[in-house]
């Protein structure tokens, strides 16, 4: 696969960090380009904010309808759930948007990887077997595709990560989400963990506490640059 089409938002000229947000299954690039404003982040820390369009693919579990989709989702499982080979695909291209950012000044210790649902277990993996020191994890409503990753993973375990989940979600089950941040937590990571009153979505207490978290995330880093 090539370099996937994005969709960008900056916050401000000259962008100190950036965020590349992964929507989910049959989603597009802007699914989350209005949150940004939403975000309400200072006017001293310009971001910016890289949505990628996940390549059209056959879905298995939609009998094989076309969508835009990060991998091929083989069952309603949590084991088995995703394509191996399609999600660790969709990590490269990740990883490639990562490599470009650097090549436009960005530092890897200031990018954010996140990602909603299907995008956030692309985020997840992409992070524990990170080809770059990323500056933070963001993985909402969203479950741990490959725990095998886990056993292998060498990512420094202060790496900031956020993660969230309605407490209705019909899609992603609530215990789903819980388990990933547990995992995580057992492999010696620190999970800030959220749960919102809401279904498979995002909800204004959700962004607001991404904003402040990415705020703290981004101070540190830049901090951690100047030294």
């Amino acid at each position: 696969m090539s370099m996937p089409e994005t969709v960008e938002v900056q916050t401000g000229d000259q962008p100190v960090g950036s965020v590349i947000w992964l929507h989910g299954l049959g989603a597009d690039g802007h699914d989350f380009e209005p949150i940004v404003p939403e975000l309400r982040l200072p006017a001293d820390l310009p971001l910016r904010f890289v949505f990628p369009h996940a390549p059209i693919q056959p879905v298995t579990i939609n009998g094989g309808m076309q969508m835009r989709s990060w991998y091929d989702i083989l069952s309603l499982d949590s084991d088995g759930r995703a394509d191996r080979d399609g999600l660790l695909a969709s990590s490269a291209l990740v990883n490639d948007l990562i490599t470009r950012e650097i090549e436009r000044g960005i530092d890897a210790s200031r990018i954010v990887v996140a990602g909603f649902s299907q995008g956030g277990a692309v985020a997840m993996q992409v992070a524990l077997q990170a080809e770059h020191p990323i500056a933070g994890l963001m993985a909402l409503s969203t479950y741990l595709a490959l725990p095998d990753s886990l056993k292998t993973t060498e990512v420094r375990r202060d790496l900031p990560i956020f993660m969230a989940h309605g407490s209705f979600d019909p899609v992603l089950q609530l215990a789903w989400g819980r388990s990933a941040a547990d995992r995580l937590q057992e492999a010696g990571f620190s999970v800030d963990w959220k749960e919102y009153p809401m279904a498979h979505a995002v909800c204004p207490q959700e962004i607001a506490d991404i904003g402040a978290w990415l705020v703290n995330v981004f101070r540190a880093s830049l901090i951690g640059c100047d030294q």
